[in-house]
């Protein structure tokens, strides 16, 4: 399952990090629909908003479906045919849906009967392991090569499609909903989740579906191009992912800081260890922390975006970490057994 994320971009770096080429091989940005209603978060839960890439053809009916945009939705799908007037009130819970089931459930089959699919977007998301009758988060993300490595270009003004990290990508289904006072409507999403791939399955028996690559995002959001039951192939457990625990601080949605994201050293006997990858991720992070204004991420490492091809990492993750610790002078952390 998933409950809690961490998103930790200002709108604009969310926007340059998901650069993409559409079926006629250009280069776009995706546009911001409500770039006001997001804030970036360390600790995000269930009803809050989140980045959510979609089809500009579910605002634009004219527009190319390979064309994305940007939208600031609330964590929990409210369906359209809800006739509450708060949607805090439901009373049923669907920031997840799972990947076995949705066909049967009519809040999930109706949306994806119409082409709701989106891409919910995050630096990782959070998990809790129960052992021995206590809670340990890990933070989950995707595995990091040099080209996704934090860095800074020497001139604004520098393509950085090699550069930056991967921001996770979740595939969810959304709807809209229309208050019956006429208010604006309510768009919201909830995440698909599927069995666990093996290496996570120790923290949890259930994770996020992520759709790992630009094609597979690009099938997931073209709807008129890719009918759902094409599109639900994609729908698979993913090993391309990292991890390391987190901080108890976390299971506390209101602590929105750092501390909530960075490695800890756990009881040697459980024999977990930090991956090497985690420690570059997070380095930089002990002294900052979520920024809603642009403005104040200038002397943040840069993120670029994924969804542009780069040739392969010719370095192990090993070799990233010295050199970032020789550059830095940061503590360095132990490699993590798989497990």
């Amino acid at each position: 399952m998933c409950g809690r994320t961490a998103v930790t971009l200002g709108a604009d770096r969310i926007r340059r990090a998901c650069a993409y080429h559409n079926n006629r091989g250009e280069r776009k940005y995706p546009e911001w629909q409500n770039a006001d209603k997001y804030s970036p978060s360390f600790n995000k839960s269930p009803q809050s908003n989140s980045p959510v890439l979609l089809s500009r053809q579910h605002f634009e009916k004219n527009a190319n479906s390979s064309e994305r945009i940007l939208v600031a939705m609330r964590w929990g799908l409210v369906p359209s045919w809800f006739k509450e007037a708060d949607p805090s009130k439901m009373q049923y819970n669907t920031s997840n849906c799972r990947s076995d089931t949705m066909m049967e459930k009519f809040c999930y089959k109706v949306p994806l009967s119409k082409g709701k699919r989106c891409v919910v977007l995050a630096d990782g998301y959070y998990e809790w392991r129960q052992h021995n009758g206590q809670k340990q988060p890990y933070f989950i993300y995707f595995a990091q090569t040099e080209q996704e490595m934090f860095t800074k270009p020497e001139m604004e003004d520098e393509v950085e499609d090699s550069k930056g990290r991967k921001l996770l990508t979740m595939a969810g289904i959304f709807d809209c909903w229309e208050p019956q006072n006429g208010a604006e409507p309510l768009y919201s999403y909830s995440i698909i989740t599927v069995n666990a791939s093996e290496c996570v399955r120790f923290i949890h028996h259930r994770m996020p579906a992520i759709l790992d690559g630009d094609e597979a995002v690009k099938k997931w959001l073209d709807f008129a191009e890719i009918p759902a039951e094409a599109a639900l192939h994609l729908i698979q457990p993913t090993e391309n992912i990292a991890f390391h625990p987190v901080s108890t601080i976390v299971n506390n949605s209101r602590n929105n800081s750092s501390e909530c994201i960075l490695p800890i050293e756990l009881d040697p006997k459980k024999n977990t260890k930090i991956n090497a990858s985690s420690t570059v991720m997070l380095n930089w992070l002990k002294n900052k922390g979520p920024k809603k204004s642009d403005k104040d991420e200038d002397n943040l490492p840069k993120w670029s975006s994924q969804f542009i091809q780069t040739s392969p990492c010719k370095k192990t993750s090993m070799d990233l970490m010295h050199q970032w610790l020789k550059k830095d002078g940061e503590p360095s952390a132990k490699q993590m057994k798989k497990q």
